[in-house]
Formats: structure tokens, C-alpha cells, sequence
């Protein structure tokens, strides 16, 4: 179970901004636009250590990424190119963010830790790899096994429940770590919980599949 599980609910308390951006005939395609530029915002102000900023503009763009859905379901707007434009819009996102923090030079471990600075980049990499690779094994299994049964625009998996830690963790864990000061914690914990995380969703596989 994670987070992702829940996103209907999350989603039914955002409805009411959702309406605001159909009234302004704002397009789902726009809003993860919003979102992509709110993620490189958030990305610049992590390079910048301007990690509360940083952490409002993440925030900013979780919303954007919630919405475009409700936006495209309001105006029965739902499109094949707009699912993959919102999937490859997070994708950026959660690997434009953790490089902001590893461009930065904030010393993850190093300073706490006798190991070469390089090691704090390579702690940020593991971290984007583990955020890249957790999701990045969904459209896999859709290719090679075929789901193509959709649910008001996303593709119904029995993966989106699968794996403790999932991207509305990370994002949690980021932005706390930005509002506390502690955002060489957030990396850690990212870096550790998307790998394990992706571990759990291929043992699934594994004994769903074999």
C-alpha cells in the first residue's frame, strides 16, 4: 500500500481549483505544462538552497499534476497523447528536483562521514535512479504484458498499489526536508526507499508472473 492508492481521494478535495481552471478553459495539456515549470522552478531554487521556496514550488506542482485529470474528465477532454505528455512531464520533474539538490554541492554525507565528496552526487544519482526505476517499471509491464484497461484516462494496474514508496512519498519527503532545513535527510530517504520500493514491485511481478 502507498499513497498512490489514495489519490482519489486527494483528488476529490482539489475538485473545486480543478473548476476554476475549466472556467478559465485552461487545458489539461497547459496545466502539466504548469506543472513541468513549477518543477523546474523548484528544481532552480534547489540549486539555489532556497530549499522553502524550493519546497513551495514542489508543492505548487503536485497540485498542477493532480488537477490536469479532473480538468480532462470535466471537459471530457481525456487523450492518449495527453497521458503520455502528464507521464513524461513527472518524469522530468522528479529527476530535475533531486539533480537541483545534488547541483547544489550540499554535502549529504560527507560532512558527517569520511568518504570523498563525489559520494554525496553519487547518493543524489542513486536517488533518481530509484525514482526513475520505481515508476519506470509500470509502462514495461504495460508494453510486454498489455493492460490496456483505462479508468477515467489512466491505465487500471494492479502495480499502483504495489511498493511502499511511490512518488507522492517522495514529494512528501522532499518537502518536509525542505520546510525543516533537512534536505540531505530527504535524499537518504529517497535514495534507500525508491530502490527498495522498486525491489518489492519486481518480487510482485516475479510471483504474479512466473
Amino acid at each position: 500500500m502507498n499513497i498512490t492508492a489514495l489519490r482519489p481521494r486527494f483528488i476529490r478535495y482539489l475538485e473545486p481549483v480543478a473548476g476554476v481552471f475549466v472556467k478559465l478553459r485552461i487545458t489539461p495539456n497547459q496545466i502539466s505544462m504548469l506543472a513541468l515549470l513549477a518543477g523546474i522552478s523548484c528544481a532552480f531554487l534547489f540549486f539555489q538552497r532556497q530549499y522553502l521556496l524550493g519546497s513551495l514550488a514542489l508543492i505548487l506542482s503536485a497540485v498542477f499534476d493532480l488537477i490536469d485529470g479532473s480538468v480532462a474528465r470535466m471537459t471530457n477532454a481525456h487523450s492518449n497523447f495527453g497521458a503520455v505528455f502528464d507521464w513524461i512531464v513527472d518524469k522530468y520533474v522528479d529527476a530535475l528536483v533531486l539533480l537541483g539538490i545534488g547541483l547544489s554541492g550540499i554535502p549529504v554525507i560527507s560532512q558527517y562521514i569520511a568518504v570523498p565528496p563525489f559520494m554525496d552526487l553519487g547518493i543524489v544519482a542513486f536517488a533518481i535512479i530509484g525514482s526513475l526505476m520505481n515508476t519506470f517499471i509500470k509502462p514495461v509491464v504495460y508494453a510486454e504484458i498489455g493492460y490496456v484497461s483505462k479508468v477515467e484516462g489512466k491505465i487500471n494496474d494492479p502495480l499502483e498499489g504495489v511498493g511502499f514508496f511511490g512518488r507522492p512519498e517522495t514529494f512528501i519527503v522532499l518537502i518536509l526536508g525542505g520546510i525543516i532545513g533537512y534536505i540531505w535527510v530527504s535524499v537518504i530517504i529517497i535514495a534507500a526507499c525508491t530502490n527498495f520500493s522498486a525491489i518489492q514491485r519486481v518480487i510482485y511481478l516475479y510471483r504474479t508472473l512466473s
